[in-house]
């Protein structure tokens, strides 16, 4: 599959609100680093700001050449540990989007979607949906089951790659 191309959003998927600014998701990774005895480097810093100034599904090598571009002194070896960092305070997730390598997006506390992928073009559609939210809730619950995350992505045609031709 080809790298995903400009995401959208589908009616229904969260609007990010205005409370959830860039700055207080910046002061949870800050206590983050804190909780772990780690320090907001300027290296950091810059990362950060690059994933959470941008929007969609973005590799780590993007996020490198963003840098680059940017003239950011920050080596790609820093880019790969913060992401991970940023992983594990659940403010980046880690997507397969069924080409061979992994994409993420900046993940807004409190917001949840979920994906349609196109098999054809990579076009990524994120949308959000309550009615399946609360079936997969049910589920769980007929299951005596604990969420502690989930992650629904949906591979097939968007409607122009699914159109016949004429």
């Amino acid at each position: 599959m080809r790298r995903p191309a400009q995401t959208s959003r589908a009616a229904g998927a969260p609007a990010r609100g205005a409370e959830q600014s860039e700055s207080s998701e910046k002061k949870l990774f800050v206590d983050f680093l804190l909780d772990k005895n780690l320090k907001l480097t300027r290296q950091r810093e810059a990362v950060v700001d690059e994933i959470f100034g941008g929007s969609g599904h973005f590799e780590a090598e993007e996020i490198v050449q963003r840098l680059k571009l940017n003239r950011s002194r920050v080596s790609r070896a820093t880019v790969y540990r913060t992401l991970e960092l940023l992983l594990e305070c659940k403010l980046v997730e880690r997507l397969e989007l069924g080409g061979t390598g992994s994409y993420y997006e900046h993940v807004h506390p409190g917001e949840h979607h979920d994906h349609l992928i196109c098999t054809q073009c990579g076009n990524v559609i994120e949308f959000h949906n309550e009615k399946l939210e609360n079936m997969q809730a049910e589920i769980c619950n007929n299951f005596d089951f604990q969420e502690t995350h989930h992650s629904l992505r949906i591979f097939g045609l968007c409607s122009k790659c699914g159109q016949i031709p004429q």
